[in-house]
């Protein structure tokens, strides 16, 4: 063979292999998981590396570019920490699966280095004497927290119409989507007429549009699995107890959890086994001892769905056509992955009570447990329910959501003191009755879990439409079920809309189903990859990074 030609063979074989080394030490930012983090980190990519790229994409899509608008404050020292975390991974100590991760926080959690304001400007400023029980262990795990997050003020229900009747009131009281006073408007970055859901918003978007590998949303009634859904991600609310809530500003402890949000049920099991634990601050933990993992990721398996038996929850499907048929398709891989799937039919009780049940006790805990909250903060903030009604409704205090103080308001008229007869009773059976029957569900159809669209419809818009008449629209989302049993419900992409808008399954299962619903949901996702980047926060060239 001619020497030229020989060379020029070899030189184009090492080429090849050269770009195949350059091809294999590459990280995608969007489609990476923490298992994919680590092993780069092993390889050579640094923390800093991974935690500047995310504020990259920050720094262009959140006041920049679309304004999504999810961050409310940026961790100033976020850099130094990768680096401190980078250095000790360097001197051979490694704190676990999430040392050197990049996260965000719902800014509801109690950071003790960062402000804590619940997304109310009454709170501007406010830092916590600590962390949230949480929030240390992530900090524990090796995480670094690049930003907290906006929210619906308060978490939504506190300070909310829901449950009204008179269209009156239902407008004035109805806060834009996605809206706070203290971290004004987040957009939902597939649609930005649309908002990201409550209350978990800023989550959503935020890791929908890869601001952090992960986030932390809370949930007491759908405020982890709205905002999963509405921006496209996956989304544990775990069994009451497995997380502690203990410096979660808290909403109606009866029904508060935190939870993960993230693009991958991976990075949910990975995120979930850092976080539980009993919490002596915590009493609901101490059941979660018997239950608890360290480690959800050997429950991971292509598979699990075979031989699964799976109820399909009609009761909320029938209002959006492009989500049914999403769910439709979802149900057939269901099938075609091993599961038998069975309609089922909640009982009428259940769904009559669903509504006005949970916003009686949310109104009723949060006007007591808000103001026991805020007696923990420093002086200069208000000390109770009663004083952040007054404050907002002041003129003098300049706040920034109208329709907000009008909710405060309304729910002052409405709440109950916790030692009435009536809240003892919502407290007391109307959690053992919904339970029962929601067990009895599971015991009449022998069911291992139960599916059914996390959202009837998509994202709604950022205005929504004036509320029908009767403050009904249709048939409600199951979320609050999961709250009103403590039950957990694992949320998971499973498809589009013909509008390009995400539409997610949620796996429902009974208390401390957390390693059989993971399974489930692993392999659904590993069969469908349902989830996008959404088309206004699109890949920059600093994503694919080299190490």
């Amino acid at each position: 063979m001619n020497p030229s030609r020989l060379c020029f063979q070899s030189l184009a074989i090492a080429l090849a292999c050269s770009a195949s080394i350059v091809q294999a030490a590459t990280l995608n930012l969007d489609t990476a998981t923490i298992a994919d983090v680590q092993a780069a980190y092993q390889a050579g990519l640094s923390s800093e590396k991974l935690t500047l790229a995310y504020l990259a994409r920050i720094a262009a899509y959140d006041r920049k570019g679309p304004a999504i608008n999810a961050v409310i404050t940026l961790n100033p020292k976020a850099l130094d920490e990768a680096k401190a975390l980078d250095a000790e991974r360097k001197a051979g100590k490694l704190r676990g699966p999430l040392h050197g991760i990049p996260v965000v926080l719902k800014d509801n959690y109690d950071t003790r280095d960062l402000p804590t304001t619940a997304g109310s400007q009454l709170l501007h400023g406010s830092i916590p004497p600590d962390d949230a029980f949480v929030v240390k262990k992530l900090r524990e795990a090796g995480a670094v927290i690049v930003a907290k997050v906006n929210l619906s003020e308060f978490a939504g229900s506190g300070g909310s119409v829901s449950g009204a009747t008179d269209p009156d009131i239902l407008k004035k009281g109805r806060v834009p989507n996605g809206f706070s006073s203290e971290g004004g408007q987040t957009h939902n970055p597939h649609d930005l007429t649309r908002g990201p859901s409550g209350s978990s918003g800023g989550t959503g978007a935020a890791i929908a549009a890869a601001f952090a590998q992960f986030g932390l949303g809370t949930d007491t009634g759908g405020s982890v699995r709205g905002p999963s859904s509405a921006n496209g991600i996956a989304g544990l609310k775990p069994t009451r107890g497995l997380m502690s809530r203990d410096g979660i500003v808290p909403l109606a402890l009866s029904y508060d959890t935190g939870g993960p949000m993230a693009r991958s049920v991976y990075d949910v099991a990975v995120a979930l086994g850092a976080m539980t634990g009993v919490d002596p601050a915590d009493a609901a933990t101490q059941p979660s001892a018997a239950y608890a993992k360290t480690d959800y990721t050997p429950y991971l398996k292509k598979g699990a769905l075979k031989g699964a038996r799976i109820g399909l929850g009609r009761d909320f499907m029938g209002r959006n056509a492009g989500t049914d048929a999403v769910i439709e398709k979802a149900v057939a891989t269901l099938k075609s992955l091993g599961a038998t799937v069975v309609d089922i039919k909640y009982p009428e009780y259940i769904l009559a009570a669903q509504g006005p049940n949970y916003n009686l006790l949310v109104a009723s805990e949060f006007k007591a447990q808000i103001t026991d909250y805020l007696h923990t903060l420093k002086p200069g903030f208000p000390r109770s329910f009663d004083e952040i009604v007054a404050k907002a409704n002041d003129p003098a205090t300049h706040y920034r959501s109208p329709e907000k103080a009008f909710a405060l308001k309304y729910t002052a008229s409405q709440a109950l003191d916790l030692n009435d007869p009536q809240y003892l009773a919502l407290k007391n059976q109307e959690m053992t009755a919904i339970k029962a029957g929601i067990d009895a569900l599971f015991a009449k159809h022998k069911l291992d879990a139960i599916v059914y669209p996390t959202s009837p419809t998509p994202a709604t818009p950022i205005k929504p439409e004036d509320p029908p008449p009767n403050g009904r629209s249709g048939p409600r989302s199951a979320t609050s079920l999961a709250n009103q049993t403590g039950y957990p419900d694992l949320i998971v992409p499973a498809g589009m809309t013909p509008e390009g808008l995400p539409v997610t399954v949620s796996f429902f299962g009974p208390a401390w189903s957390e390693p059989k619903l993971l399974g489930y949901g692993y392999d659904f996702e590993q069969a469908t990859h349902a989830i996008r980047l959404p088309k206004n926060t699109p890949a920059l060239p600093g994503d694919q990074i080299s190490y």
